[in-house]
C-alpha cells in the first residue's frame, strides 16, 4: 500500500475559533485538542482518516514571507468537496472572499484566505 498523507500541522492565531469554522464549512469533526509544545494548545480537525493539526502558541508572529517564494512555505491547502457551488454560498456567509476560480481536467476549483492569512484551495471533481 502506497502512504498516505494522514495530516498537516500548522499554526495559527486561534486553533479553537479556526477548527469551529472548518467545522462548520466541510462537515468536520474535532479528533482532539489540548496543550502542547512551548505551552500551546492544539486542535485536530477533519474526518477518522485524515486531518489538521492546528496549533496556536501565545502571540505568533505573522508571516514575513511570500510562502510561494519561501522554502518550506506553506502554499495552500486543498480540499475536495461534493458540491462546489453550496461550499461557496458557505464560504462566503463566513466572510471570505473566493478568487481564482478555474474550471480544468478533471474538476472546478476556488481559492480563498481565511482570517490568518492561509490560502485554501476547494476543489470538486467531476
Amino acid at each position: 500500500m502506497p502512504g498516505q498523507l494522514e495530516h498537516v500541522n500548522y499554526t495559527v492565531r486561534d486553533a479553537v475559533q479556526t477548527a469551529k469554522w472548518l467545522c462548520e464549512l466541510f462537515d468536520w469533526q474535532i479528533r482532539w485538542q489540548g496543550p502542547s509544545l512551548n505551552d500551546g494548545h492544539t486542535v485536530h480537525v477533519g474526518s477518522k482518516s485524515h486531518y489538521v493539526a492546528l496549533y496556536n502558541h501565545g502571540t505568533p508572529a505573522p508571516s514575513q514571507e511570500d510562502n510561494y517564494a519561501t522554502i518550506g512555505g506553506l502554499n495552500h491547502i486543498a480540499v475536495t468537496v461534493d458540491d462546489l457551488d453550496d461550499t461557496e454560498q458557505r464560504v462566503k456567509a463566513m466572510g471570505f472572499t473566493p478568487q481564482n476560480h478555474a474550471d480544468y481536467e478533471p474538476g472546478r476549483r476556488f481559492y480563498f484566505h481565511d482570517h490568518d492569512g492561509i490560502e485554501y484551495e476547494v476543489v470538486q471533481y467531476d
